[in-house]
């Protein structure tokens, strides 16, 4: 048997934080409202949370999002939330950085948030309010704790087959843990069922991309620049700018960079950021690298089109060692 049944949004009742379709929501109602709304508060700078900002915002709405942490996009490179911050605030959104929600309260003509930002209280208005502080697995109420199966914060613990700690009881994406991506999901789906049925799978883990459909995109996998040297890691970090790559400057569309993280004495890629222009399509080419255990040397010696969005990538692969060429 197979757990698959993913996770919901979380609510927050102590605050008031509970979505009921009409002034506050999830990302479901976001997905599906009767009306445009005018004014947005999001809860929450995460992808969904900025997601759901850049897409209201592009139609007109004026939107205010809340983070708790001290910047945005908080599982992001510093560098990349840094740049995203201020391509969002370009295009409009404002943001309420460290600051905590103490209440969200329905009003007549809409919601009222209530938030403390370095010790000053505030009250956003807005038609609505999007809660995006994460989500919820869907393991209550089915009885597993009879099973004595092994949950970590609801979410069942399983190995990277899938197996649970229950024999014949397997479990796979949003209900067994991070990262919630759908790509993930599907992966363990795969992985797990061959395994069920006796297929010698390789026993490597693709590292997982995240991907943030915002405008401008973000894209990210493996380890940032500061969770990299946190984990020990002696690191070369290298960046290129697409400012200065022909494609983009022919495109229109020179906003963002590319940054690469190594390990300086393998020479092994452990984690690619982006931010910019269709990078969500781009990032594959560094899940591939660090999956194919691609060292810098491989990336110096593969050759990229011209004119591409993706030499940027070759440049901040080569920059991270002191050889970009084209900056």
């Amino acid at each position: 048997m197979i757990l698959a049944t993913g996770a919901r949004a979380r609510n927050i009742p102590a605050i008031g934080a509970v979505s009921d379709g009409d002034k506050i929501w999830t990302y479901r109602d976001a997905l599906a409202p009767k009306a445009m709304p005018k004014s947005l508060v999001v809860i929450g700078s995460g992808a969904i949370g900025i997601e759901f900002a850049s897409f209201y915002r592009a139609l007109g709405a004026e939107v205010t999002v809340v983070e708790a942490v001290d910047r945005i996009m908080p599982v992001e490179d510093a560098e990349v939330s840094k740049a995203a911050q201020k391509a969002f605030e370009k295009r409009g959104i404002t943001f309420r950085i460290g600051a905590k929600v103490t209440r969200i309260d329905k009003t007549r003509d809409g919601v009222s948030v209530a938030v403390e930002v370095g010790g000053k209280a505030e009250a956003l208005t807005a038609e609505k309010c999007i809660v995006a502080v994460g989500i919820v697995p869907n393991t209550d109420g089915m009885g597993v704790e009879a099973l004595g199966l092994v949950l970590d914060r609801g979410h069942v613990k399983n190995t990277k087959y899938g197996e649970t700690n229950v024999p014949g009881l397997y479990a796979i994406g949003d209900v067994a843990g991070a990262p919630w991506l759908a790509h993930k999901a599907s992966h363990e789906g795969i992985h797990c069922v061959e395994h069920i049925a006796g297929f010698k799978t390789a026993n490597v883990h693709s590292p997982i991309p995240g991907c943030t459909y915002a405008n401008p995109q973000v894209a990210s996998v493996g380890y940032t620049e500061a969770g990299a040297k946190e984990a020990g890691f002696e690191v070369k970090a290298g960046r290129f700018p697409f400012k200065v790559n022909g494609k983009a400057v022919a495109a229109g569309e020179t906003e963002g960079f590319v940054k690469t993280v190594f390990d300086a004495k393998t020479g092994a890629l452990i984690g690619a950021h982006m931010i910019g222009h269709e990078v969500t399509e781009m990032i594959q080419g560094f899940v591939t690298a660090i999956t194919l255990e691609a060292t810098e040397e491989d990336l110096f010696n593969t050759v990229y089109a011209h004119p591409t969005m993706s030499e940027a990538m070759h440049e901040a692969a080569l920059d991270a060692f002191g050889r970009v060429l084209h900056i």
